[in-house]
């Protein structure tokens, strides 16, 4: 921030670029000549602020930024909050929220939670990060950036917000190295070392801060969303709910490699391709990177992460970017252990080895089981999975569905093999040892360019 006999403002400012400082200013100036201001003609109103805003952020969010704005004070010793918001105020706020460090940022959650300058109870950083939560996927329906996903419409909190800020709170971590984990922890006070630890580490909440911001303004400059919401990708002609709403996939998108945060592209849906097996391994396999999604007769959401395509063969597969994990009734990811490879299983057709689909554990006892009579399958971890360490997933730990889902992430793999000039043939050896066995050729072959050696 400089050093202590610099103006604030200046040190603030030097963190725009000049095309910022300048909308920035303008973004001022229009706050303060709202009609609705009772504030001075150098500062804004919380009612300005709201009849600026409009309806592109929840009400309690306006004025937790309009409290976190005001209680900054840059000027002077500390004298209690001011009664409007100043332009320095507002562009040291907006500098810290925005261009930031951790502890810039953490500074102004605190200011949006409390005007106290001392710890915080862990029940009043829940509470802000379900408003933190909400605003964003408020602000991305309003300003029509959830890329196809449709928010869940249900009486009372939204079920997902509520997930997702308890696992973001989870990440917290106390003075004495313990994580708040549970409802018993939520009178522990959080100082402003815990804070900036916890914006530091838990990354999505200064991402959260930083789009409801920039979207909640209107700002100009670009804001690359591509890698926080991906693109619904679903074949022409194709309608149907899914699973998932737009937190839960923000979520499971912040868990995947970067290249494979842009697009998702449903290739199985039972409630579109029917309760079958069969047609899950006609769809599936040779198809890159996948999420699993199932949703059981009690309502738990869960599924697992294939970090490679799928094959249908009698031997385990993939590696150690596989991940295990819950949506509902709560958030959790569940990585690789290394105790042993037993990432994913998918077998079809055999009389001696299990037919099904499966993640983690071992025969019969897997973290994730789809059998092959389809509708059906298990969860067993006791008193845990041992390849991800993942505990029970379903309510039941032999559990009935209805509802399947798979997503391939990322760029299509079979827009990838028309790129690189082979055949299916090539990358799938059961697909070409059954075509020999039926005593048919394969026309292709000799016709294509010879493939370049590398």
């Amino acid at each position: 921030m400089g050093n202590s006999g610099s103006r604030p403002e200046q040190s603030v400012w030097s963190q725009f670029l000049p095309e910022e400082q300048a909308e920035v200013d303008r973004l001022f100036d229009a706050l303060s000549s709202e009609k609705s201001s009772s504030a001075s003609p150098r500062s804004f109103s919380l009612e300005a602020l709201k009849s600026h805003i409009g309806e592109a952020l929840p009400p309690d969010m306006v004025a937790r930024l309009y409290d976190g704005m005001r209680r900054v004070d840059l000027m002077r010793p500390a004298k209690g909050p001011s009664e409007s918001v100043s332009r320095e105020q507002f562009t040291a706020s907006m500098s810290h929220l925005l261009k930031g460090s951790s502890r810039e940022k953490s500074f102004m959650v605190l200011k949006m939670i409390s005007a106290t300058d001392g710890p915080v109870k862990a029940r009043e950083v829940l509470k802000f990060t379900e408003d933190l939560v909400g605003s964003l996927v408020h602000v991305l329906s309003h300003r029509q950036e959830l890329r196809g996903w449709a928010p869940k419409r249900a009486p009372g909190p939204p079920p997902r917000v509520q997930a997702l800020a308890a696992q973001l709170l989870s990440e917290v971590k106390l003075a004495d190295g313990k994580k708040l984990l549970g409802p018993e922890r939520l009178d522990c006070d959080c100082d402003p070392a815990v804070i900036e630890d916890w914006v530091f580490r838990a990354y999505l909440v200064a991402t959260f801060l930083s789009v409801v911001i920039h979207r909640g303004f209107g700002l100009s400059w670009p804001l690359d969303l591509a890698t926080l919401v991906p693109e619904r990708q679903v074949d022409q002609g194709q309608q149907f709910n899914s699973v998932l709403d737009p937190l839960s996939v923000i979520y499971l998108n912040s868990q995947l490699p970067r290249e494979q945060q842009h697009r998702w592209h449903l290739l199985f849906s039972s409630e579109l391709h029917g309760h079958s097996f069969a047609q899950l391994c006609g769809r599936v396999p040779h198809r890159g990177p996948c999420l699993l999604l199932l949703e059981d007769h009690d309502g738990h959401v869960f599924g697992g992460f294939a970090s490679c395509s799928w094959e249908v063969k009698p031997q385990f597969q993939g590696d150690n970017r596989c991940f295990l994990f819950s949506i509902s009734p709560s958030m959790a990811v569940h990585s690789c252990t290394g105790y042993n490879n037993h990432y994913m299983y998918l077998n079809h057709g055999q009389q001696t080895i299990p037919n099904g689909l499966g993640m983690g554990g071992q025969h019969h006892y897997f973290g994730l089981w789809i059998d092959v009579d389809f509708g059906k399958g298990h969860s067993k971890a006791k008193p845990a999975c041992t390849t991800y360490n993942s505990p029970q997933l379903s309510a039941q730990e032999d559990f009935r569905f209805e509802k399947m889902e798979v997503w391939a992430v990322g760029d299509d793999s079979r827009s990838k093999l028309a790129k690189s000039n082979k055949s299916i043939l090539d990358v799938d050896p059961e697909a070409q040892a059954l075509l020999e066995i039926s005593g048919r050729s394969r026309h292709s072959e000799g016709l294509r360019e010879v493939p370049d050696q590398e």
